[in-house]
């Protein structure tokens, strides 16, 4: 190798990004995973995992520069992370699921014994919004739906793809909280995010946030290309309801979260502080 050709190399600069394997942020990170979308001197490189291993990792460990995070584990990693000002998922008017084998009201479902897919998840902070004394355990997201067909469980706080599969399975929805939370503050419920690591500073931050953008409006300017790729991670989904899913969490809020996004960003955070569901009073703030 020439020394031009080592100094080259030498110059690539290396940024980790993790995110969950679904549907909706494989289509997210299409341009950038199969270099579509190219940034002279970075290399990007992924790791696939479930987002509460992400929460607890970004809290303990900050293993990656740039993670998915539920928006309700920001408080906690603030001091090593920031957000990205693109690349959220955003509930409008829907979110998170409560459902059941049987119907009950929504009195009696603050009494039940519910499934929830981690503790740092915003779906269990908008549970315990809407509902701070139940009762609740910890189940992987994925085996949510099975605990509670069988019995396990009298009901299951459901996020991804189990949102729109679980009527199948033969449980019934008691409430969407994403629709709750509207009813609270005339706000989208936003979910999920993408942390990039302060100690990059603000530069490699902001090209970084660019290149994320860029990897999504790539997406949504090659949909059918991305959907074919994004279909590997779509968990039992046909690809009508995979394009639907996708849909829901990567679109025009995803590029940007806009004025109403961000203040329901903080009005979630704020209120789970107040309620003292988070210890930690969140300072939220983009880059890009």
């Amino acid at each position: 190798m020439s020394s031009a050709t080592s100094a080259s190399a030498e110059q690539v600069r290396e940024i980790t990004i993790a995110h969950s394997p679904d549907s909706d942020d494989a289509f997210m990170f299409y341009g950038l995973a199969t270099n579509k979308v190219r940034v002279p001197g970075y290399k990007f490189t992924h790791t696939l995992t479930d987002i509460e291993t992400l929460n607890r990792k970004a809290l303990n460990e900050q293993f990656y520069d740039v993670t998915a995070i539920s928006f309700h584990a920001y408080p906690y990693l603030q001091e090593h992370y920031t957000l990205m000002a693109c690349g959220g998922s955003v509930g409008d008017n829907y979110g998170p699921m409560i459902v059941a084998a049987k119907p009950y009201t929504l009195d009696e479902v603050k009494k039940l014994r519910i499934a929830v897919p981690g503790t740092l998840t915003t779906a269990y902070l908008t549970l315990k919004l809407f509902a701070p004394d139940v009762e609740t355990v910890t189940v992987d997201f994925d085996k949510i739906i099975p605990a509670v067909v069988s019995g396990e469980f009298d009901a299951g706080l459901i996020i991804h793809e189990g949102q729109l599969t679980y009527a199948r399975d033969g449980l019934t929805k008691i409430l969407d909280l994403g629709v709750w939370w509207h009813e609270q503050t005339g706000l989208p419920l936003p979910l999920g995010g993408n942390a990039i690591r302060r100690s990059l500073g603000h530069d490699v931050q902001l090209i970084t946030t660019n290149a994320l953008r860029d990897s999504i409006q790539h997406a949504l300017d090659h949909r059918e290309q991305a959907l074919e790729y994004a279909m590997q991670f779509a968990r039992d989904l046909d690809t009508t309801m995979a394009n639907r899913f996708v849909g829901m969490y990567v679109n025009d809020r995803t590029i940007n979260y806009g004025d109403d996004g961000r203040e329901a960003i903080r009005k979630l955070l704020d209120m789970g502080y107040e309620r003292g569901v988070i210890p930690h009073k969140a300072k939220v703030d983009f880059v890009g």
